[in-house]
């Protein structure tokens, strides 16, 4: 597999007005071609802080983060920030209005993408008529319009009930796959990131520190409700749960 994106030594400090304060320390992984990396964690160790410096909201203290300038990233937040004064299609548009890209073979590309994941019927239809999955796979597909290769997740199905969220995230899965993305997802679910991901990345508390890096090898991988059935699945559930060693 290609490599796409290389992290050496990641370091951040936030300063405030009494003190210093060290969020990320060493944090090095390499990301491939096609892969899905999961990153978990102690809650408030540094899971979207890295998220947020790959994206370019924050920056750096330290390290190297090497990658293709033609690479490009797309960043899905936790909430679908969907403006309710604007219908879905022109949702879906935005990043490419904002980056003046709203060309008619873009604006054609999103809409094949809304028609393909089961969003035809309501393209014209505004948020508020759309249940939570199809909001989250909308809010997917605003972030897919760029052509971004390396899609960041941030807790994407966080205000999803249970049921909802085993659905969407293997509806967001097989996008992702489909559209063959490489993505990073930080999650505080463990089931979550085992049954999506190829690599599970498990951090310490902070300062966060890489504690271990578990290739997820299932007997028979599929879509995430499928591999959570796994015999191999329960093994790595414990293993991880072990390696945090807190309340996620």
């Amino acid at each position: 597999m290609k490599k796409i994106l290389e992290i050496k030594n990641l370091r951040k400090i936030y300063h405030t007005k009494k003190a210093e304060i060290l969020a990320v320390d060493d944090f090095s992984f390499d990301l491939y071609e096609g892969e899905f990396i999961s990153i978990v964690g102690p809650s408030g160790c540094g899971k979207s802080t890295i998220l947020s410096i790959l994206s370019g909201l924050l920056d750096k203290s330290g390290g190297k983060i090497n990658y293709d300038p033609e690479i490009k990233f797309g960043y899905m937040l936790q909430e679908d920030s969907l403006f309710p004064f604007r219908n879905i299609i022109d949702n879906c548009l935005l990043g490419l209005e904002i980056k003046k890209e709203n060309t008619l073979e873009n604006k054609e590309y999103v809409t094949n993408l809304l028609n393909t994941y089961g969003l035809k019927d309501f393209i014209y239809s505004f948020p508020e008529n759309l249940s939570g999955g199809m909001r989250q796979r909308c809010a997917l597909i605003r972030t897919l319009a760029t052509k971004p290769d390396i899609l960041l997740l941030d807790e994407p199905f966080s205000a999803l009930d249970y049921q909802s969220r085993l659905a969407v995230s293997d509806d967001v899965y097989k996008i992702i796959k489909r559209e063959k993305k490489s993505a990073i997802m930080v999650t505080h679910d463990l089931s979550e990131a085992i049954s999506m991901s190829d690599r599970v990345i498990v951090l310490s508390d902070r300062p966060s520190h890489i504690k271990n890096i578990y290739n997820i090898e299932l007997s028979k991988k599929s879509n995430p409700i499928e591999n959570r059935k796994d015999k191999e699945f329960s093994k790595y559930y414990e293993l991880i749960w072990k390696d945090i060693d807190f309340h996620v």
